[in-house]
């Protein structure tokens, strides 16, 4: 079984060379279009929920990094395994981390830029739905009875297991007010996740928590109408909804590779309206493309006239002027561009 196992990290040596720093786990900002470019297709398509393998572990094996572990089980199944003394080195865990504050961030909207681009997870970095289920009607990111209600609520049954949607350190798990029983868990790309009105809290302050594992138990308390989960995403502090993120029927997450927009902080913001609007505003963006590659300009020429430029590009003069706002009797200078098509 050892030669075996020897056997197996050697290709996966091959296949998959891990150069992880402590400055490489740090969020990408970069724009969309850069990120189209140089993200791989596999990298926007939904991720699968996190099913942790029961099989017992038989041997743990070191790779080029000695921070990351290959873990082999019986059932002939393996994972990659980050240690959390090399995780925790980020510095987001160290700014603005306050126990008993649910922003403790204290920055205005205006000083953030547009977007980030968020990596959620990637070949060592996991994901599992914190509890899979349709959301209630009235549970919906937005405002609810005159109050901003900044999550989505999740029915479920008192006892049922919830899950940490992704690896990270809990910065709060304490009861608090209308929350009920509350964790927050900060991920290494500076999400934040919440999970409130929990019957039991499973973890601690500092403990550090691995996606799918069993963070606490489905509840009622606090300001709640019966057994659910309240789930929240926060960034920087602000709150955006988690459907941009989740498909909680599915179970699905949706992109490796999320492009967080401010806009989404707006409480009238969320993914069942804004998503017909993202559809079309890249619509738009693609018959703008179209648009301008149909677009054909011409560099004036010491002796051109319009009639000649006309007549070379298969157009009028009239549809010249119309293009480019002159008259037949404007002067065309040497060097400048119009417009032909």
């Amino acid at each position: 079984m050892k030669n075996i196992s020897r056997q197996l990290i050697s290709v996966l040596a091959l296949l998959f060379i891990v150069t992880v720093s402590a400055e490489a786990i740090r969020p990408v900002r970069i724009d969309t279009t850069t990120t189209h470019l140089i993200i791989p297709r596999p990298a926007l398509e939904p991720v699968k929920s996190l099913i942790t393998s029961p099989s017992d572990v038989i041997d743990t094996l070191d790779t080029a990094n000695e921070h990351i572990k290959v873990i082999l089980r019986a059932d002939n199944t393996w994972s990659y395994y980050k240690t959390p003394d090399f995780q925790q080195v980020a510095g987001v865990f160290d700014d603005h981390w306050n126990e008993t504050q649910t922003n403790p961030y204290g920055i205005e909207q205006t000083d953030l830029p547009a977007q980030w681009s968020i990596w959620l997870v990637d070949s060592l970095d996991q994901y599992h739905c914190p509890f899979q289920g349709s959301i209630h009607y009235r549970g919906k990111f937005g405002i609810r009875r005159g109050r901003r209600h900044q999550g989505v609520d999740l029915p479920l049954k008192t006892g049922d297991p919830i899950y940490a949607a992704f690896t990270g350190k809990v910065r709060m798990s304490k009861y608090l007010g209308a929350f009920g029983n509350l964790v927050v868990i900060r991920h290494d790309n500076g999400l934040e996740t919440f999970y409130a009105h929990l019957s039991k809290r499973s973890v601690e302050v500092g403990d550090w928590v691995n996606a799918g594992d069993v963070i606490g138990l489905g509840g009622s308390t606090g300001r709640s109408t019966g057994p659910h989960l309240h789930f929240e995403t926060r960034y920087n502090g602000f709150a955006f909804d988690p459907q941009w993120l989740i498909d909680f029927e599915k179970g699905l997450l949706r992109h490796r590779l999320f492009v967080l927009k401010k806009k989404y902080f707006n409480i009238y913001s969320n993914y069942e309206q804004d998503f017909e609007d993202e559809i079309k505003n890249e619509e738009d963006d693609k018959k703008e493309d179209a648009e301008r590659e149909a677009m054909r300009w011409y560099t004036i020429k010491s002796g051109d006239t319009l009639g000649r430029i006309a007549i070379n590009n298969g157009t009028t003069v009239n549809a010249l002027c119309r293009l480019n706002g002159i008259k037949p009797t404007t002067t065309l200078k040497i060097g400048r561009k119009i417009r032909v098509r």
